[in-house]
């Protein structure tokens, strides 16, 4: 038996840019940082002392012949893309609600790549897992997603990952990126985390839908995209100084107003009441997390400013969170008597 445990994460600046339609014209970057909130993948050979070959638990519990009855499209297709024909037991458990924001489907597909390899006694890379995963839920899934959340939940920590063509390096095919990690002084990492809330908003929303129309619109936004590209630079000259943390908050609220520009699906009136509330409050600066529509609000404020911006937003469930720096680990291997 094998268990993964893969973390979500938390993106500051960037998204959008990490789309292959915008990036591999005009390459991409974004700032992020993997949290202490994770999806755990329980993976098990299934013996063959029952009606079923396959038990698959997530929100369905399916008992399955053949792994094309499998109806989770990323368990399916990973069996697939590693060739694994034996029966097959995956268990699923989330800290926090899917389809929320927080990288949630590609930390689910790297934790199961994951936990499979293992099954398989492979021990793959950090950079494996997370152009698996792209591989998967780009090319095999046709999800409208992104490549940023695989290389973070891949990797774990506070990174700057940087996207480009990988027709140029003769690799045509691959999502080529570059991780860089952020090094900040400890008492500044500490600072930016004490001026962070993180607020779920009790939505949960296909992603895939909304950033489909962001793709769509893409070639109208040229602007938009490159000042949000511009912005993870700028955002790490910030906390890489002594000056006020502050400005960082600011330019989260920068960021936010560009993106809600992209389409009119990444908000909703719902939100945007939340969010001037919190501001009203005190709040600096925010966003929501993810493609938008819903999911979990992160809020820059002052710590004195905190018990304000949480009374305003009382209605919304606060989630405290610290910073993670491992990324996608197993945690438990037990090898079974058929391996």
């Amino acid at each position: 038996m094998i268990i993964s445990r893969t973390p979500f994460r938390i993106s500051f600046f960037g998204g959008g840019t990490d789309y292959p339609v915008w990036f591999r014209a005009n390459g991409g970057a974004v700032l992020a940082t993997t949290i202490d909130k994770y999806c755990y993948i329980t993976c098990r050979y299934l013996p063959p002392f029952f009606d079923h070959s396959s038990r698959i638990v997530w929100s369905k519990i399916e008992l399955v012949k053949e792994a094309e009855e499998i109806q989770h499209p990323a368990v399916r297709e990973t069996l697939r893309f590693l060739d694994i024909t034996k029966g097959i037991e995956v268990h699923h458990d989330g800290d926090l609600p899917a389809r929320a924001g927080l990288g949630s489907s590609s930390a689910f597909t790297v934790g199961l790549l994951h936990a499979l390899y293992g099954l398989k006694r492979v021990m793959p890379t950090k950079s494996q897992l997370a152009q698996d995963a792209i591989r998967i839920e780009q090319g095999r899934l046709k999800e409208n997603v992104g490549s940023q959340d695989q290389v973070l939940t891949a990797f774990g920590g506070f990174n700057r990952v940087e996207f480009s063509d990988s027709a140029s390096s003769g690799r045509a095919g691959t999502n080529e990126f570059r991780v860089v990690p952020i090094i900040l002084k400890p008492e500044r990492l500490r600072l930016l985390r004490d001026h962070l809330l993180l607020f779920f908003t009790g939505f949960s929303r296909n992603a895939s839908e909304i950033a489909e129309e962001q793709i769509r619109v893409t070639h109208r936004k040229q602007q938009e995209l490159k000042a949000m590209h511009q912005m993870v630079d700028h955002a790490i000259d910030i906390l890489s100084g002594d000056g006020d943390i502050a400005e960082f908050g600011r330019l989260l609220h920068q960021g936010w107003l560009l993106k809600r520009s992209l389409t009119d699906k990444i908000s909703t009136p719902w939100v945007d009441e939340m969010y001037e509330a919190a501001r009203a409050a005190g709040a600096i600066g925010g966003k929501l997390l993810g493609a938008g529509g819903g999911g979990f609000l992160l809020v820059f404020a002052r710590p004195e400013a905190q018990p304000r911006v949480k009374e305003a937003l009382r209605r919304l469930l606060l989630v405290p969170f610290a910073f993670d720096t491992h990324g996608s680990q197993i945690i438990f291997n037990e090898p079974g008597a058929e391996d």
